[in-house]
């Protein structure tokens, strides 16, 4: 049975990497063990992890003065995790607020330390990504933090802000590796890997070593970012399954052209479907602004529950699986990260179309 899966997190991985992992289930490395049964210490694994980094270094080009470290707890705990670290008494830190997920990374922040919104978007529904012109960026601020992608509300950064300087911390996790970026840009990338890197459970961490030089070390050992780095993310036993996964999904990433050739692949995955929103705009009510798409995960609504009730039953019938919007939001949501296949697009676009022929 072909299913198409539009989850938004934890959601499609590439077949490729999958087959491998089957493949390798019982005999990892020619232990004879599965690699969630080995020791996190043994040569096998460490190996792994050496692997693991090397391709994430090369597919996303990260530089050598940046620390690449394999942590758990979701984006969630880094929300804390970057103002326990960075933000020391006296300071402040700027939040720009383009979605739900930047709302809870200042909500954890506020609880420990002083805050600035420099720009937020709630009034108008989150539909916008601001301009420069439209930040409050103070150049006295401990760091600048954003969300590159807004899962809920399916706007996107197409542009990197200008900081003047100030350390600029980004939540990418759910579009990293989905296009080139410029490392150098930011103090600090921390990404979920279970969107476009990998399964649930892992979150990698990118940071610059002279900005986690500045860390605060008046934290227990597990809540310090130094401490990931001085021990190679092997102080605790880590996500070993997480990373193994990881490994397979970066080395599909590789073969595929790396980041260059998806972000080419993820453009006309997106353009198909807003090909459709913009094709029917009384039936398919797209809620970004144009210049603000996600390339990620579209968002709209129909014009009544029961229309859009009627689009969601006749999709899964279809095996168009995981369209509903987030909880907190409604609607529809299609979330078409790096490993979903042309063909679940276009499988999209087809029931899309069908439905606007009788509904429009």
């Amino acid at each position: 049975m072909t299913v198409h899966n539009f989850y938004s997190g934890p959601s499609v991985l590439p077949k490729s990497a999958l087959e491998r992992a089957k493949a390798e289930l019982l005999n990892f490395a020619d232990t004879g063990m599965s690699v969630m049964e080995i020791s996190h210490r043994s040569e096998a694994f460490d190996q792994l992890m050496k692997e693991a980094e090397a391709l994430l270094r090369e597919v996303m080009k990260v530089p050598k003065n940046y620390k690449v470290l394999f942590m758990s707890g979701g984006a969630s705990l880094q929300f804390g995790l970057v103002p326990m670290n960075f933000l020391r008494a006296g300071d402040s830190a700027d939040y720009i607020l383009t979605g739900g997920w930047s709302e809870k990374a200042l909500k954890e922040a506020k609880s420990l330390g002083q805050t600035r919104i420099a720009y937020s978007g709630a009034a108008d529904l989150y539909r916008h990504i601001p301009k420069q012109r439209e930040l409050d960026l103070s150049l006295k601020a401990r760091y600048v933090h954003m969300t590159t992608n807004n899962t809920l509300f399916g706007t996107q950064w197409h542009h990197i802000p200008e900081t003047q300087g100030v350390p600029l911390i980004a939540d990418m996790s759910s579009d990293i590796a989905s296009k080139p970026i410029d490392i150098t840009k930011y103090s600090l990338i921390y990404a979920g890997a279970q969107k476009n890197i990998g399964p649930s459970g892992l979150v990698v961490v990118l940071v610059e070593e002279n900005f986690l030089a500045t860390a605060q070390d008046n934290l227990t050992t597990m809540l310090k970012y130094k401490t990931y780095a001085e021990h190679d993310s092997l102080y605790n036993t880590p996500n070993t399954w997480g990373i193994y996964m990881l490994r397979n999904v970066l080395d599909w990433i590789k073969s595929s052209g790396g980041t260059e050739a998806l972000a080419i692949r993820n453009q006309e995955k997106a353009g198909l479907i807003y090909g459709m929103i913009d094709e029917y705009p009384s039936l398919y009510l797209g809620h970004a602004d144009k210049e603000s798409r996600s390339l990620m995960n579209i968002t709209w609504t129909l014009p009544s529950d029961k229309l859009e009730k009627e689009f969601l039953k006749g999709a899964e019938e279809q095996n168009l699986i995981g369209l509903s919007g987030h909880r907190s939001v409604g609607g529809i949501r299609a979330s078409i990260y790096n490993a979903l296949p042309l063909a679940s697009i276009e499988a999209l676009k087809q029931y899309m179309q069908n439905f606007a022929k009788t509904h429009a």
